[in-house]
């Protein structure tokens, strides 16, 4: 019998690569998109850069000043939204492929621990903790919490790179006494990841997380997950969910059909300490772990895994293929769709300079110029300039129909200088010299639109507010020589 099943347990698993080498290096290819993301620039911006201390936002390579953070909530809702229907399509791959706790995990289990220290036998054996009476033991927990502190330490950078642009902590953390914010931040990740890998474990994901409370209430019929076959495997537990069969034999007795070997490997390999062949329980990760176990042992027998990456609809019910495309995706990836695309319009409308323009107190002037009468309406201009390099600016006014031309600018009389990040405080004034409207009872508010631009890159650094500008009533221009101002009530 032996030789008749060797021949097909070996063409079985012919080819067959493990989920868990995949997700290795899905790993690395994670790892190094974090490490490198932060250090890609265009012209100075990043990919993605939330500075607090330059008080700037920087996305797809395109800088926002923090007055232009209303793009966060649309960022959010893309990755809450994303992640809500992911869990929908296949359970908590998140946890299982992307999350930082369960990299973090493997690297420390599987890398450290078993694979350069030997500390634990198998990967395959998650269930039995090293013994730590034994001295080479003791001594090789030290070097795995040494080696995994400073990789803890690198994380710690590369997660503040994403608040402090590189090229700025590498300045910073030369002098750790005037960036003391920074020196605790990274020192607080560090110390939370040393306990949170080393000691807190699985636990995280178990206890700590909310995801895991959230997940039933997204799963459907169709969300594809790790799940045991009990149509195949028999039914390990009974409806109150305590374990009933430990042996095959037992198990063949009540249902000589049953496939389940009882090997017991997919409880072992599992991290969070479950047993697939449960059912559905919030602690599992959708690492696949369980079902490479199965699939290595029944693929020797010659059969297909009982333990599947697939779901209750299809495994359980048995009532069809698993509908990928249900409406409840198509619902998901409808609304991802529009608020990526109203966070494309409004990133497109970026202002690459930032103007407010308050008018003072006073509401205007007068004066007698040469005989001539002068009108003077006075504003303070808080003016930014977003971009990476000095520039010049200037501003044009244009007036209503009729007045084209007749209100003119007195100060400043030629372009400022704005340096990068600098709001800079500009006193204008605007004048006119002619009989805008004759009105003996009120003054007369007249809108204005004010374009102000960089002299030097006009096609792409323009803005357009508009303001007013108050002209007397025809009483106060009468006298002759008269300087009169008006206050505002």
């Amino acid at each position: 019998m032996s030789t008749e099943t060797a021949p097909k347990g070996k063409e079985y698993l012919s080819g067959w690569t493990p989920w868990r080498i995949k997700r290795y290096w899905f790993y690395g290819l994670v790892t190094i998109l974090s490490l490198s993301i932060p250090w890609i620039t265009i012209e100075g911006n990043h990919l993605f850069l939330l500075s607090f201390d330059k008080l700037k936002l920087h996305l797809m390579f395109i800088q926002f000043d923090m007055q232009e953070l209303y793009l966060m909530p649309f960022l959010l809702m893309i990755l809450f939204i994303g992640i809500f229907g992911i869990t929908v399509l296949g359970g908590r791959v998140f946890c299982g492929w992307i999350c930082p706790q369960t990299i973090f995990r493997v690297v420390y289990r599987d890398l450290i621990e078993t694979k350069l220290l030997g500390l634990r036998k198998r990967i395959k054996n998650k269930q039995q903790e090293p013994d730590y009476s034994k001295l080479e033991n003791k001594i090789k927990r030290l070097v795995a919490i040494l080696l995994w502190t400073g990789l803890s330490f690198v994380a710690a950078a590369d997660l503040m790179w994403f608040f402090v642009p590189p090229e700025d902590f590498l300045a910073y953390i030369q002098n750790p006494m005037e960036h003391t914010v920074l020196v605790g931040s990274i020192l607080g990740i560090v110390a939370f990841l040393v306990y949170d890998v080393i000691f807190l474990q699985e636990n995280f994901c178990v206890y700590v997380c909310p995801y895991s409370r959230i997940q039933s209430v997204l799963y459907d019929d169709d969300t594809v997950m790790a799940i045991y076959n009990p149509n195949r495997g028999g039914e390990i537990y009974n409806e109150h969910k305590e374990k009933v069969f430990t042996k095959q034999n037992d198990l063949l007795n009540l249902n000589p059909k049953a496939e389940c070997t009882t090997c017991e490997s997919c409880v072992t390999v599992c991290p969070t300490h479950i047993d697939i062949r449960k059912g559905l329980q919030l602690e599992c990760i959708n690492c696949l772990e369980c079902v490479d176990a199965c699939t290595e042992v029944m693929g020797k027998l010659g059969k297909p895994s009982l333990v599947e990456w697939s779901s209750e609809k299809e495994t359980l019910f048995m009532k069809g293929k698993t509908h990928y495309l249900r409406p409840k995706i198509i619902g998901y990836i409808a609304i991802l769709i529009i608020v990526t695309v109203i966070l494309g319009m409004m990133g497109s409308k970026k202002e690459y300079m930032l103007l407010n323009i308050n008018k003072e107190n006073r509401l205007y002037s007068i004066h007698n110029d040469d005989g001539k009468v002068k009108v003077e309406n006075a504003y303070t201009f808080l003016l930014q300039n977003t971009l990476n390099e000095d520039h010049e600016y200037y501003f044009d006014i244009v007036a209503p129909v009729g007045m084209e031309g007749k209100i003119k600018i007195e100060e400043p009389e030629e372009a400022f200088k704005v340096k990068p990040g600098i709001v800079k405080k500009k006193v204008v004034v605007l004048y006119t010299d002619e009989l805008l409207v004759k009105d003996e009872r009120k003054d007369t508010v007249i809108p204005i639109t004010i374009n102000a631009y960089a002299v030097d890159a006009k096609d792409k650094v323009a803005v357009t507010r508009q303001s007013t500008f108050t002209f007397p009533r025809a009483d106060l221009l009468k006298g002759e020589g008269d300087h009169k101002d008006k206050e505002e009530d």
